[in-house]
Parts: C-alpha cells; structure tokens; sequence
C-alpha cells in the first residue's frame, strides 16, 4: 500500500461522522443552552487575552468564532470549547515583538499544518505521557506570567519598556509609583474580587461579564480617565492570505512548533479532564489534534490568533449541562452575532476591567494543594515542578517543557537504575558433600541480575562485577534482566573480557531471546558461545561449574 492511500486512509478517518451528532438530537435545549452560557463567561476572556497577545480584542472575538466552531465540528471531543487562552498568549507576546501582527497570523496557520500532520501521524495518545510536575509547574509559571503581563493595564500604565514580562510588569511598577494612577488599580481589583467572591456565592452566575459590564458602565458615566479597548470593525473580516510569506517559513517555524505543541498539549489535556467530569464521555486524541489544526489554518485568515482548546470553558459546558458538540457550536455563534452586533458598544471597555479578569483567572489557574502534594511527593517530583515553574516565568514556556521532560527523564532513568540489582546468590548445593560444597563456596560465585540493564545503570554494574576476587567460575544469572539496550550490553562484554583477563571463568545462563539477539548483535559474549559457556538455565551452568571446578582442584 503506497503511502498516499495510507495518509488518505488516515485523513478519511480524522473527518466528522454522522454519529457525533446523534447526541444532539437528544437534548438540543440542553445543549444551546450550555452554549450561550459558554458564550456569556467567553467573551470578556476573548476580548482579554486578544489584547494580552498584541493583536488587539477583534482578534480575541474571531478566534474564539472561527477557531470555536471548527474545532466543534472537527475535534474529537463532544464538550470542548475552543478558543484563545492565556497559555497562548505567553506564547504569542514575543512572537509579536519580533515579527509583528503577520508573523503571528504566519505562525498560527504553520502550526496548523503542523498539528494536522500530528493527528495524520496518530500522535496524539503520547501527551498522557508528560509527567504531573511538568504540567503542574507551567500552568502554575503559566499563571504569574499571564498576571504579570496585565500589571501595565490594571496599573493604568502604558508607555512601558522591557524584554521580558517580569521586566515590563517592573517598569509599569516604577512609572505607577512616579504617576499614581488610582482609578485603573480599583477597576481592575474590584472586577477580580467580584469575580473570585462571586464565584464562591454563586457559581453559576457569570460574574466576570457582570464585572466588565458595571466597569463599562462607570467609566461611561463617571469622569475617570481610564484606557478603552478601542473601536472594533463591524461586521466579520474578510478573509485574507495577505500575511503568507514563504520566505519567512524557516525564521517562523521555531515559533510554529512551540504554538503546535502548546495547542496539542493544552487541548488533549483538557479533552482528559473533560472526560473525566462525565459518565462514558471519551475523546479521540488525533481527531481532537486534526480538529485543532484545522480551526489554527482558518483563523489566521480572518485576523484570529492561534487557538486551543479551553479547559475553564469546556468546564462551564460541561457543568451547564452540554452533551454534545451543538453546545460549543452555539457558542461560537452566539459569539459572532455579539461581533456583528455590538461592536460599538465592546470598543467602551476599559482595559483595566479585562486586567481583572485575568487576574482573577489567574488565581483559579493555581491549585495550591495539588502543588504542595507534588512538592512533598519526592525530591524529583518537587525538583521538576520547581524548575518548570521558575524557567516558565523567567524564559518561555516552551524552555520550561523542555527542562521539565529533560529533568523528569533524568529523574526516573536514575530511579530505575537503581532498581537494577547485581546480587550474589547462593548456589543449591543440597546432593553435593561437604568437601564438594566447600569448594564450589571457595571457589564459585553467582550473580543474579535484576532489572533493566541499560545505560542509566551499565556503569554501576561495570562497577560492581569488576570487584569479584579470589573465584575461579563466576556465573551470571540473566534470567530476571527486564531489558538491555546497547550500552548495557557492551558494558556486559567489557565486563566479561575484564573478568576472563584474570583468568576467572565467565558463565553465563538464562539469556531470554529478546535479549539474546541484542547480545548477538552487537557479537556480546561469542567467545563464551564458542566455547560452550553459555547455558540456557542456571541448574545446568551450576553443574558445568562444580565439574570444571573438581576438575581443576
């Protein structure tokens, strides 16, 4: 089969089917209404983390539009709702410094492409992999960064300088304290204290719209002097290809894969915890990528930033009673027909009320106990989640992943070397004399291996057989050997060549095939095979020993 039928074989399967809509024959009611109620908790995070990226709030609106209803139709999952996010925008900030609005639209399709080239790949089951602490620690830096980065806007603050976000939330600091500017601070404290007391009252009322409406409202009719979002163009933009630039592919694709890893990891975990707040509810890992890859080319083109799926929202669904893919459907256009229509009246908000919003996000990011617990778990779990949380806030996001996998690799290769044991067993001696037995114990060692002999634990037990003095057979147990890479195995033979150097004979028993043919391989222990000193069980290499051994007496 030549691999154009494969890949569309595969793209076959990754597209919609008419059984992902029988659920919402069931309940449609239900499930529009879970969508307008997604829809009235969105709108305030749309406007917000458009501005956050730098492409403004009417990039916000038409990600969470665009990017909201093909993701629905296209993605794996029933109860996800798409859209833009913070994690996101973390990304997007230095993206937009150095390439400007193009480059971000660039980016967002290049990693499109990329992510459908994932789910064609049936990529998308290996993100259960990502260790706890790594997650834990970047949504956590994820969090002080996003809150760092409203500093300027809740501080009323906006000539400011810096690099980074930590740098830039420190200069709007030192401009505030030269040029107090009180009305911005009490707008943006008093929507996220709504927002947080709020939702301890009542849960269900969307008070971060609430909070946004009243700040609007004071600012409309009061004389504060407070920083709107701006007037937004009415109507939907017209689709454009004016940001592709095929020249610019090999600067942007850096940030392509870092926005395509991001949205794969941010929207399959979400899927999860989706799952995991309903009864027989399971989404398809690579449709939900195929999905999300789809919904990133097509944004770009109406001005959207990059998108993924939004855990705080497919929440909302799910608690407002969504059961199928309808819900973040009518999210979405409850969303455009806001656009069409009260463009005008958005463009009044102040910038300082979005500051709120997110801060108070922000705090219900963070799960305090769940970080304490993985603090105390062990020393490398705090370890990694410690380092992915202070590279996130210090350098990018994508670093920090990268530090937190490369670390938790490094933490479990050394647990599992030490789970590989090279121990000294006795040998059953029961029908031998005595005169027998005390020279087998004189003269005759056996190892057991135990484990995973691979590079992480080679060295140790290169170590550790180079210490066996004064016998003249040693037999090593093989049997229990969970795996062996190349390196173990060449350590193995550097071992056996150095033991038969002192003139000591190498036995070795119960080699299992899997491992035989990597030994065979790479020629480890031919010359014992040679020889005939290889057996297939311990017993029989045991009584090759006490005959070689009486022999020599």
């Amino acid at each position: 089969m030549s691999v154009a039928v494969v890949v569309r074989d595969r793209v076959r399967s990754l597209l919609p089917h008419r059984v992902d809509w029988v659920a919402a024959r069931r309940s449609p009611r239900r499930d529009l209404l879970a969508g307008l109620t997604v829809a009235v908790v969105a709108l305030p995070l749309a406007l917000a983390f458009g501005v956050t990226s730098g492409l403004g709030a009417q990039a916000g609106l038409v990600t969470a539009v665009v990017a909201g209803a093909i993701a629905a139709v296209f993605g794996g999952s029933n109860l996800q709702v798409s859209g833009p996010t913070g994690a996101m925008t973390v990304v997007l900030v230095p993206v937009v410094q150095q390439f400007g609005a193009a480059g971000v639209l660039m980016v967002g399709a290049m990693a499109g492409l990329v992510l459908i080239a994932l789910a064609v790949a049936r990529l998308g089951r290996y993100v259960r992999y990502l260790p706890t602490p790594v997650i834990e620690g970047f949504t956590a830096g994820i969090a002080v960064v996003i809150a760092l980065q409203q500093v300027p806007a809740a501080l009323g603050v906006t000539d400011v300088h810096g690099e980074r976000v930590w740098a830039v939330a420190g200069d709007a600091v030192a401009r505030f304290v030269v040029h107090p500017h009180p009305a911005a601070l009490t707008v943006a404290l008093g929507v996220a204290a709504l927002m947080l007391l709020g939702a301890k009252w009542r849960p269900g009322v969307p008070f971060s719209l609430v909070g946004v409406a009243a700040a609007t409202i004071l600012a409309e009719t009061t004389p504060l002097d407070l920083v709107r979002i701006g007037a937004l163009p009415q109507g939907v933009p017209a689709p454009s290809l004016a940001f592709v630039d095929l020249d610019a592919v090999g600067i942007l694709l850096p940030s392509a894969l870092a926005v395509a890893a991001l949205a794969a990891l941010e929207s399959l975990l979400s899927a999860t915890v989706a799952d995991g707040m309903t009864v027989g509810e399971r989404h398809d890992p690579d449709r939900e990528l195929f999905g999300q890859g789809l919904a990133n080319l097509a944004a770009p083109v109406f001005g959207g930033i990059p998108a993924t799926a939004a855990i705080a929202r497919t929440a909302v669904n799910v608690r407002a009673g969504a059961s199928s893919k309808l819900a973040a459907l009518t999210h979405a256009v409850a969303l455009a027909a806001i656009v069409l229509a009260a463009a005008p009246l958005v463009g009044r908000i102040p910038l300082a009320a979005l500051a709120g919003v997110l801060l108070a996000t922000t705090v219900r990011m963070v799960e305090a106990g769940s970080l304490w617990a993985l603090a105390r778990a062990t020393r490398g779990d705090a370890l990694v989640l410690v380092l992915t949380f202070t590279v996130t806030v210090i350098w990018d996001l994508v670093t920090a992943v990268a530090v937190g996998i490369a670390v938790a690799i490094v933490v479990a290769l050394r647990a599992v070397a030490r789970s590989a044991r090279l121990e000294q067993v006795p040998l059953d001696t029961s029908d031998h004399s005595a005169e027998e037995r005390g020279l087998l114990a004189e003269h005759i060692v056996a190892y057991r291996l135990d484990g995973p002999l691979f590079f992480a634990a080679a060295h140790n037990f290169l170590l550790q057989l180079s210490e066996v003095a004064d016998v003249r057979v040693v037999i090593l147990r093989m049997s229990r050997v969970s795996t062996i890479d190349a390196t173990g195995a060449h350590v193995l033979g550097d071992a056996i060549r150095r033991l038969r150097g002192r003139g000591i004979v190498v036995l070795i028993s119960g080699i299992t095939p899997g491992h035989d043919q990597v030994l065979s391989t790479l020629g480890v222990a031919e010359e014992l095979r040679r020889e005939g000193l290889v057996f297939p069980d311990t017993p029989t290499a045991i009584r090759y020993a006490r005959d070689l051994a009486i022999a020599t007496r």
